[in-house]
């Protein structure tokens, strides 16, 4: 049977008197990959913030390795890993510097294993002595995904993993998080209708903070046309919603 490692109901998240996330379910399964779509300003970041444990939700219960992320939030962090839009990096230090202290931080167990095998994954063994600041764009965001893997986690957040990359730098990503999706669960944020087709077992829609399709993505559109459907979801009248995909896969 599939292991559900993250599950999220009902979250809510309020900014005073607007509500950026409506009442939204999420569940990932090991092995898993999932694309989290939306305009600017649908919630996409929220959700991460909340999954991730940076943001608390104003309602809703978050687990995560069957932990609660509310309850207990250190054992259910020890499962995850996350990696925001802007890297968490320290520009001054060294690859392996860095990506030790990330291992001590995230307490992995031999942290020297654990930042080898990191390197060795996310394509890094060759410059660990390289300090981050001289690297380039994709190679920083290589390493941002090393610490975020580097205790081993059964559950990978990643917000706009491809930002700013050139397009080779995003073919390499793209590889790199369809290996990671098949040893823990993955959900990832992004504007790239590309990276959903060549990644996502599945994904999840949202406008203005509600989620307006939850399903595979090749029984939402026909062949070539996610980019209309996309714009038709997310660019709907609040009263046309009936007439929408239910975020089940049936019709309202």
């Amino acid at each position: 049977m599939p292991q559900t490692t993250l599950s999220a109901q009902h979250l809510r998240r309020d900014f005073g008197a607007r509500h950026a996330v409506k009442d939204v379910d999420i569940e990932l399964q090991r092995g898993e990959v999932l694309g989290l779509l939306g305009q600017n300003g649908a919630g996409k970041s929220t959700i991460m913030q909340m999954l991730a444990g940076t943001l608390a939700p104003t309602a809703g219960n978050i687990a995560v390795g069957g932990f609660s992320l509310n309850a207990n939030p250190t054992a259910a962090k020890a499962h995850l890993g996350y990696l925001p839009e802007n890297p968490p990096l320290y520009l001054e230090m060294s690859v392996d510097d860095y990506l030790t202290f990330a291992a001590r931080l995230r307490r992995a167990d031999h942290p020297p294993q654990a930042v080898a095998r990191a390197k060795s994954r996310c394509g890094l063994a060759d410059i660990g002595q390289r300090t981050i600041g001289q690297l380039s764009k994709g190679y920083r965001q290589r390493v941002g995904i090393a610490q975020a893997i580097v205790h081993n986690p059964q559950v990978l957040i990643l917000d706009e993993p491809g930002s700013g990359l050139d397009p080779l730098q995003i073919r390499e990503i793209r590889k790199l998080i369809r290996e990671l999706g098949d040893e823990c669960s993955v959900i990832f944020s992004t504007h790239n209708l590309a990276e959903v087709e060549s990644l996502c077992d599945r994904l999840l829609i949202l406008r203005a903070g509600e989620i307006v399709y939850s399903g595979r993505g090749d029984e939402l559109h026909a062949p070539g046309e996610l980019e209309e459907t996309f714009i038709r979801l997310t660019a709907v009248e609040t009263q046309n919603l009936a007439s929408l995909p239910h975020p089940t896969g049936q019709t309202a």
